[in-house]
């Protein structure tokens, strides 16, 4: 068994997390392989290839009007990083409001993004998209 190749893992999260508060679907996808996948789990089925993704990515951000992030930790492996977060949003004439998410984010050898598994509060989830304020 060969060993993974070491990525600057601190750096490609940095960047994958700039192009998400960018809220910007075509740099988020150029950092993913060809072949790379993405589920928001209890959400949809699992999404494959650029197309798909770049597809699905621009949905949450029409989903989650002025979509932000706040960044609790980050833990970094040897070819993967979770990333603890809230997924914060303001619909219009409305207050800002968010729920709390995890993501677990597997890197292939060329330093691209093969998989993302995000996963989700689904109460804090229901009670945001619920709230009249």
């Amino acid at each position: 068994m060969s060993e993974p190749t070491q990525h600057d893992l601190a750096a490609i999260a940095d960047r994958y997390a700039a192009a998400w508060i960018a809220r910007d679907p075509e740099a988020i996808v150029a950092l993913h392989a060809p072949d790379s996948t993405f589920q928001a789990h209890g959400r949809g089925a699992q999404v494959k290839g650029k197309p798909a993704l770049q597809k699905e990515f621009a949905g949450i951000f029409e989903r989650y009007p002025n979509f932000g992030v706040e960044i609790h930790r980050l833990l970094l492996g040897d070819t993967h990083w979770t990333l603890d977060w809230t997924l914060t949003f303001q619909p219009e004439g409305k207050e800002r409001r968010g729920f709390h998410a995890l993501d677990v984010v597997e890197v292939d050898d060329a330093g691209l993004v093969a998989r993302k598994d995000t996963f989700f509060d689904f109460a804090q989830v229901k009670a945001a998209m619920e709230s009249t304020a």
